[in-house]
């Protein structure tokens, strides 16, 4: 009962928006006539735990104020919600999708649009992201697709262009940028379990088919436009290239601002052996090298974001060889976010990075960003250009949320 009533004040004048059907089709992402484009991107927001308890309903809400404050502070042209929207392991198969409703109200409201990555805790027994996505196509600000099918390939992979602002017929302009989303799976398969009624594992990196798509996408995209376009990509689970650079190299507080308290933190092909077995045998199987040799060839590509590891906000140049690893950096940047949800672990104060493209810096290949914190406050702000990881910044300082059920833990891995 709770439940229901914390939900109907979520929705709490829904009734007041225009129906569906009259919102306006999402038009192609532009740079806006200042040659800018700005990303927020959101992250573990984690609706839908602990339903039948109090707190849990109410970490929703605190969520959504969330939301509301960021854009209040920042207006962007696109939202990203980069993996577990939803602490799937906690919700019931009738009723798993209704909190995306609460997830994206605040964008609508705005007459903003978004795009999302799934993460582990997206898919489980009684949600998937296939469940997720036919919820959020149900308005017309969703930008978030499906480009790759098949078992084995997830369901958030897909690419969405940004044209310039004076292009009026986009399939006569070359995008300026392109913006890829990748699913890195992980947690259960929908609505399957084995002969001794457990859960079935489903593997947590992006699958090889997703590889081979994104590769003979973007050469496509090179050969028709006859241009390397810039990109940036998204992903919830981190690669073992963040945990290299991690434990390897080491954060530092002035040339990687951001907090570094999920340490080890924890990355794509953990818990897996390399031929395939999730027995708890093996710490790391390898699986997602064909991902990573693939970000590192793809010219062009910026920046790879991703959450899931709630304590860790900084950006880091991968440009070297690594201990122990067969692929080399190019010098792309792999940041993550800000923790936004009161769901999930920790007690971080919650917020959303921000990234800035400019049209101007885009030769250059470089990029602006930041992170917007609930409380108003701006952190971590840094140029990704030719420089950074020698260019020195103010240490991010860690702050926390003062939150009595915040500490309650899900495993990032799990």
């Amino acid at each position: 009962m709770l439940r229901h009533i914390l939900v109907s004040y979520l929705f709490a004048g829904l009734s007041s928006q225009a129906p569906l059907s009259r919102l306006k089709q999402s038009s192609p992402l532009k740079f806006k006539a200042d040659g800018t484009f700005q990303l927020s991107i959101f992250e573990d927001l984690h609706f839908g735990e602990n339903a039948w308890d109090q707190w849990g309903p109410q970490q929703d809400i605190n969520s959504v104020q969330v939301i509301n404050k960021v854009l209040d502070f920042d207006t962007p042209d696109l939202v990203v919600l980069n993996g577990d929207l939803i602490t799937g392991e906690n919700t019931y198969l009738e009723n798993s999708t209704d909190y995306l409703d609460m997830i994206v109200r605040p964008m609508i409201d705005r007459g903003l649009s978004w795009a999302s990555t799934y993460g582990n805790h997206d898919h489980q027994v009684n949600v998937t992201g296939r469940t997720i996505l036919e919820r959020e196509r149900r308005w017309p600000n969703a930008r978030t697709s499906q480009m790759v099918f098949g078992r084995e390939a997830g369901v958030s992979n897909y690419y969405l262009p940004v044209y310039s602002s004076n292009c009026t017929k986009t399939a006569q302009c070359t995008p300026e940028l392109l913006l890829w989303f990748f699913d890195s799976r992980g947690g259960f398969y929908f609505q399957e379990w084995d002969g001794d009624g457990s859960k079935v594992g489903q593997p947590n990196w992006v699958d090889s088919s997703v590889v081979d798509w994104f590769r003979q996408t973007n050469q496509k995209l090179v050969a028709q436009h006859q241009k390397t376009i810039p990109s940036l990509a998204f992903v919830h689970i981190p690669t073992y290239a963040s945990l290299m650079l991690q434990t390897k190299s080491g954060v530092n507080g002035n040339r990687q601002p951001g907090i570094d308290d999920d340490y080890p933190l924890a990355p794509q092909a953990q818990g897996w052996c390399p031929d395939g077995r999730n027995d708890g045998s093996c710490s790391y199987g390898e699986q997602d090298i064909a991902f990573m040799q693939a970000i590192t060839e793809t010219a062009g590509l910026m920046a790879l974001f991703s959450g899931h590891d709630h304590g860790d906000t900084w950006c880091y140049k991968w440009d070297t060889l690594l201990p122990g690893m067969t692929v080399k950096g190019n010098g792309i940047n792999l940041c993550f976010g800000q923790n936004s949800g009161y769901g999930g672990y920790g007690n971080w104060i919650r917020g959303a990075r921000q990234v800035l493209i400019s049209e101007s810096k885009l030769e250059d290949l470089a990029i602006d960003t930041w992170i917007q914190l609930e409380s108003g406050d701006t952190v971590g702000s840094v140029s990704l250009n030719s420089t950074y990881n020698q260019d020195h910044y103010p240490e991010t300082p860690n702050d926390k949320t003062h939150c009595p059920t915040c500490d309650y833990h899900h495993d990032p891995a799990t």
